[in-house]
């Protein structure tokens, strides 16, 4: 699972961390966390590790915060955004309920679709450069 984002998102250039878990309730370990990768990087690693394992993995943004105000502004948007979400679920609930509309169309949607394939994860070099890159943005930011 990660976000969509539009071709022009500055979140694109951030870095990205893997957070690899269990699937299903009946497995229950603490999540693995990895990163900071470059997305593209992290997107590869990530489908590389579930495709051969039953694990859910969501690639996400890290945001560099420096502040405890940037921190707080980042939760705050968080909140808001969530919020936003419930206020959409209940006035679709309004409408009646969607949900077996939406599995219709997501199926229809699959078919047409050609079946995506796996990128090849980056080796261990192309993962160091990318950290060195990561690293040069992180030190940037304060500067």
């Amino acid at each position: 699972m990660t976000l969509d984002l539009p071709d022009d998102s500055p979140m694109l250039g951030l870095p990205w961390i893997i957070t690899f878990g269990p699937l299903g309730a009946e497995d229950e370990w603490e999540p693995v966390v990895c990163g900071p990768y470059e997305r593209p990087h992290a997107l590869a690693l990530a489908e590389a590790v579930v495709a051969e394992e039953q694990l859910m993995a969501v690639v996400e943004p890290l945001l560099p915060a420096l502040t405890p105000e940037e921190i707080r502004g980042e939760i705050a948007a968080a909140q808001i955004a969530a919020a936003d979400e419930v206020a959409e679920i209940d006035q679709a609930d309004l409408y009646g309920d969607f949900e077996d509309v939406i599995d219709d169309e997501l199926e229809l949607a699959a078919e047409r679709q050609p079946e995506p394939q796996p990128a090849s994860p980056p080796d261990r070099d192309e993962v160091r450069a990318g950290f060195a890159r990561i690293a040069a943005l992180l030190t940037a930011k304060g500067g």
